[in-house]
């Protein structure tokens, strides 16, 4: 099982395949101000649903952005980890064709060591108030 995975706003992305470059499945959740608690279980239902479990998928590509700071964040962390714990390769990627690129790339038998994030911009951080 492949899983990709699209965390750049409110709304999260993931495709499921089989292999690389088969026909995958695709879900969407509107996490808004729920992903950092709930993208795990997201990630597991849809595995779930596809007959899958952890142990199942064999390399992760993610979208590396533009897009919102903390979604970036989160997804990229949770798909470094999920790489990490289940020993399989990682590929993230940029743009309207990263989901080419990484599939591409996973093929290839490319891994990459850790994905960062690409906001395309400086982050919008709120500044703390002054008593």
């Amino acid at each position: 099982m492949i899983l990709y995975l699209k965390t750049a706003g409110s709304s999260c992305e993931l495709w499921l395949a089989q292999n690389i470059g088969s026909k995958s499945v695709k879900y969407e959740w509107e996490a808004g101000r729920e992903l950092a608690c709930g993208l795990l279980k997201f990630i597991r239902e849809c595995l779930h649903e596809q007959g899958a479990d952890w142990q199942n998928v064999k390399g992760i590509g993610v979208f590396e952005g533009p897009g919102s700071f903390t979604s970036l964040r989160i997804g990229t962390t949770v798909a470094n980890t999920l790489a990490s714990s289940e020993n399989v390769p990682i590929i993230g990627a940029r743009g309207n064709d990263w989901l080419k690129t990484v599939q591409e790339k996973l093929a290839a038998g490319e891994s990459y060591d850790i994905v960062l994030p690409f906001y395309g911009g400086k982050a919008n951080v709120t500044l703390p108030k002054h008593r």
